[in-house]
């Protein structure tokens, strides 16, 4: 049975990797390239080793990893403390390789005909092994971070807390440098109750910052600022998904050094009564005809970008005709005679720009929410 365990070990590895990967985004990016292949090798000499154990010593020390397994569980712990991440991505990985290998060996002994004591007894040696692995790179992290790795941390924490108060964009170069963080092309600020931003971690970009606040204004208890990279366009509503059902309030996306807009913007959201309850999470891009009702400028700005954008492509001289037959259409409630002597112009004229402007916003004109936008943004204009 173990010579046949053996014969499928490359393939396990394998699909550990490629399980990882997916179940564990923090290690997404750190997979793609010859770090998979060595990782690979690692789960497939660990598993060797294990089987060893189990048919050299009839299981009866097959649960204590030898030196060489040890000794490469310590140093992962220790590499990601260096990488700045925590422990949470790595046990994570850890899981989802105990349900592989598990998945796939349990499969061989059932072939071979493992008694159901022996089965039970195989599994319980199984799990323990990879306990000890996963405990050994606790200390190994824990060491790490006891020296170099607590360091960087600090020096983590003193960059989260100048971009939070809008340090000078020179400083915060020389921050980051120091850290060995790389800056992104912008940082989204997530306001999220403590007690659940442990577990939103290991699902983010790991070079992700976290300062805690004692901010009453959400949850009336202490929060955690989470500064998450890159996280504008099409990768924002995977970041509002993951967040959804944990109270949190997700800021605009901002160039990294000016980040300090997106915390005050989720910060104003939360302190005028736009936060979330315990169970629902807020994204201030959903409300900011909100927003701007409450006089917040840089929110004006964002909303008529945003509700404006299907004229982008036009002339301006054409846009600035349409942008005044919208606002006074909003005005006169769509009565086309009253559009037209307000304007000076035929009411077949209103007409044709008014079918110009279905053309660009669809069914958007018909919806109560859109038409709510326009009159904010046209009238405030």
């Amino acid at each position: 049975m173990a010579e046949a365990m053996r014969s499928v070990l490359q393939s396990v590895a394998e699909r550990t990797v490629a399980a990882i990967v997916a179940e564990v985004p923090a290690y997404t990016e750190v997979f793609t390239d010859g770090t998979g292949r060595k990782i690979e090798n690692a789960v497939q000499l660990a598993l060797g080793g294990f089987l060893e154990l189990t048919a050299g010593a009839g299981g009866a020390v097959a649960s204590t990893p030898m030196v060489p397994a040890l000794d490469g569980a310590y140093q992962l712990g220790a590499g990601e403390a260096r990488s700045g991440r925590s422990m949470d991505a790595l046990q994570a990985a850890y899981r989802v390789g105990a349900r592989i290998a598990w998945r796939e060996l349990s499969t061989i002994a059932t072939a071979c005909d493992l008694s159901p004591g022996a089965m039970a007894r195989f599994a319980e040696l199984l799990f323990a092994y990879i306990d000890q692995l996963s405990a050994i790179s606790v200390a190994g992290h824990a060491d790490e971070l006891a020296t170099t790795g607590r360091v960087r941390q600090q020096y983590l924490d003193r960059l989260a807390r100048g971009l939070l108060t809008g340090g000078h964009p020179d400083e915060l170069a020389v921050a980051a440098d120091r850290a060995g963080w790389g800056p992104p092309r912008s940082l989204t600020a997530v306001i999220i109750p403590e007690a659940r931003a442990r577990g939103v971690l290991v699902r983010l970009d790991p070079r992700t910052l976290q300062a805690v606040e004692d901010d009453p204004g959400l949850h009336d208890g202490r929060t955690v600022v989470l500064l998450v990279p890159d996280a504008e366009g099409p990768f924002r509503g995977s970041l509002v998904a993951g967040l959804a059902g944990l109270g949190a309030v997700v800021g605009p996306a901002r160039p990294w050094t000016g980040v300090r807009a997106s915390y005050l913007r989720a910060q104003r959201a939360a302190r005028l009564g736009l936060g979330p309850t315990a169970e629902t999470t807020v994204d201030t891009e959903q409300c900011l005809a909100d927003l701007v009702l409450r006089s917040d400028p840089d929110a004006l700005d964002d909303l008529r970008a945003q509700v404006l954008a299907p004229l982008d492509g036009l002339r301006a001289p054409q846009r600035a005709k349409l942008e005044e037959t919208l606002r006074s259409w909003l005005l006169h409630h769509g009565r086309r005679e009253e559009i037209a002597a307000e304007l000076f112009v035929h009411p077949q004229t209103i007409r044709y720009r008014m079918g110009q402007l279905r053309e660009l916003y669809g069914s958007r004109l018909d919806d109560p929410g859109t038409v709510l936008e326009l009159t904010i943004a046209l009238g405030a204009g």
